[in-house]
């Protein structure tokens, strides 16, 4: 009989063992997409076009960032050096923390916000300094202002935050870039076009200042993976350094100048998402819901202790949402992302049948 033969696997490094985990909820979605703040219909025709148009021969090369960076930073009016397209945002967060983290460290983050800058945080050895927001989740400036210490080396806002879809003002900003001239200010506009306030203008003019940005939201290019960082040339050299030369992928480079392009089509789906916005808050105002003041292209809901039931409840009627009851200070509450007015008219039937439901004790489908 032959013996068992017991496997011993190599150990990774420390910090990676003790490195916090993010699963994200993807698998089966065939329903209406209102769980992950994606673009909830499609992205420019023109895109489509572009994807149309490439060969086989074309994607035997290896892609070339440069010549698009150039005209992503024209776009936004800034120069070439002061841009560097990433693998979504999520590349950007991680490239920038391995640039700048040291075990000395330490990473002041208002909670709750997006869960990516604590994970690619626990793989560095820098100390995550988390600054909880009140009851109202608002922007908590005072509180985040009066954390910042010798040691802080970055601080990272998403402005728009999710889940809340609160906003920090400019002037917050460029105070807190000012009282941490020794950190960088990472701001990241992930939902800027349903904001329509930025601070890109403001790049090599405030000296600690990075800016990110994702085409996965309004543009519709999740699935292509683009995002990008905008800082000063002096900073852009050293993240240019750690991050890989290869990591956008061709077709993503391909479609983006066709989508920056295609301003009708961006700004009619914008418009959609702030009118359906606007429908949905009077629906939850009606319903009885508790919400909060969003700037982006969601709302966050109070449900409550049924929060669970009412994920599940929307599922079975088609309309996929998120349970934000694990964030910290959001126990009972539930992130919806806005769509069309039209797939809205859907996810308010759905609302409206869900919370009868759950207050007349049925869980009937």
């Amino acid at each position: 009989m032959a013996e068992a033969i017991t496997l011993r696997y190599p150990t990774p490094r420390a910090r990676v063992e003790a490195m916090m985990e993010y699963h994200p909820p993807l698998g089966s979605r065939d329903a209406l997409r209102l769980d992950f703040n994606e673009n909830t219909l499609a992205c420019s025709p023109k895109v489509c076009e572009t994807l149309a148009s490439i060969s086989a021969g074309d994607l035997t090369r290896y892609p070339e960032r440069e010549p698009v960076e150039a005209i992503v930073a024209a776009h936004l009016g800034l120069q070439a050096e002061q841009v560097a397209l990433t693998n979504g945002v999520d590349e950007a967060i991680h490239v920038l923390f391995e640039t700048f983290l040291e075990a000395d460290h330490e990473l002041l983050l208002p909670v709750p916000t997006y869960t990516m800058y604590q994970v690619y945080a626990s793989a560095t050895d820098a100390l995550l300094v988390a600054v909880q927001a009140a009851d109202d989740l608002q922007f908590p400036f005072e509180l985040l202002a009066r954390a910042i210490s010798p040691r802080t080396k970055i601080i990272a806002i998403a402005n728009p935050n999710s889940p809340s879809g609160s906003v920090a003002t400019r002037g917050q900003l460029v105070e807190l870039a000012q009282r941490a001239p020794h950190a960088v200010l990472l701001v990241d506009e992930a939902y800027f076009h349903f904001h329509g306030e930025t601070v890109m203008d403001l790049v090599g003019a405030v000296p600690n200042l990075v800016v990110a940005r994702t085409f996965s939201k309004a543009y519709g290019l999740a699935g292509l993976r683009l995002g990008l960082l905008a800082g000063p040339a002096g900073l852009m050299r050293w993240i240019r350094r750690v991050l890989s030369p290869y990591s956008v992928n061709s077709l993503a480079l391909a479609c983006l100048p066709p989508a920056l392009e295609d301003t009708a089509y961006l700004d009619w789906y914008v418009a959609e998402v702030l009118a359906a916005r606007r429908d949905f808050e009077a629906a939850l105002d009606a319903a009885g819901v508790r919400r909060w003041p969003s700037r982006a292209n969601f709302i966050l809901a109070d449900i409550g202790a049924k929060h669970a039931e009412f994920v599940r409840l929307m599922r079975g009627r088609g309309v996929l949402v998120r349970d934000r009851s694990s964030d910290p200070g959001c126990d009972g509450r539930v992130r919806i992302t806005i769509g069309t007015r039209e797939q809205m008219k859907q996810a308010i039937a759905a609302l409206n049948e869900t919370l009868a439901a759950l207050r007349s004790g049925s869980e009937a489908q």
